[in-house]
């Protein structure tokens, strides 16, 4: 019964139409994002974007980019819950991009979107944890919003092909 089962659940799986996003026969989306030169994104917060998105991309070394992407950072930091001390016990620190994949070799627009992520952090005694908090936030919201720049310009990508 159970091998009968995983043998429904393993054609199921194969008849819904999904398809790897990278793995496809000729690795055109592979390529492309390998071809894709990061501008460069002003600030701390930019400097992590970056740094990830060219990690996902490997682009680092790529001579002549067929794309270009361009991102805005908007990172804003904000206090939330005060304590009966009339201090703030909660932040949240949110990191928005507005990013556009631009084909260098026409100077189209290929893809114009935006992402977000936030983070809560905890407001403690020491300032000192507190401050640390708030980087590590700013560390992890950085590599969530790559992320979802990549997905979203690998998805652009296929559907171009």
């Amino acid at each position: 019964m159970r091998t009968l089962l995983a043998l429904l659940l393993a054609f199921s799986l194969a008849a819904c139409g999904m398809q790897p996003l990278y793995g496809t026969s000729s690795g055109a989306t592979q390529a492309g994002l390998g071809a894709i030169e990061v501008a460069e994104i002003p600030g701390r917060a930019g400097w992590l974007v970056r740094n990830e998105l060219a990690d996902r991309f490997g682009a680092a070394g790529s001579q002549d980019p067929r794309y270009r992407l361009d991102v805005r950072l908007d990172d804003q930091l904000e206090g939330l819950g005060l304590l009966s001390d009339e201090t703030i016990g909660r932040e949240r620190r949110t990191l928005r991009a507005r990013y556009q994949l631009v084909d260098v070799a026409s100077d189209a627009i290929v893809l114009d979107a935006t992402t977000e992520y936030d983070a809560g952090i905890d407001v403690v005694s020491s300032d000192y944890a507190t401050i640390a908090a708030e980087e590590t936030a700013l560390e992890n919201l950085a590599k969530e919003v790559a992320d979802r720049i990549v997905t979203r310009v690998a998805l652009a990508l296929r559907e171009k092909q």
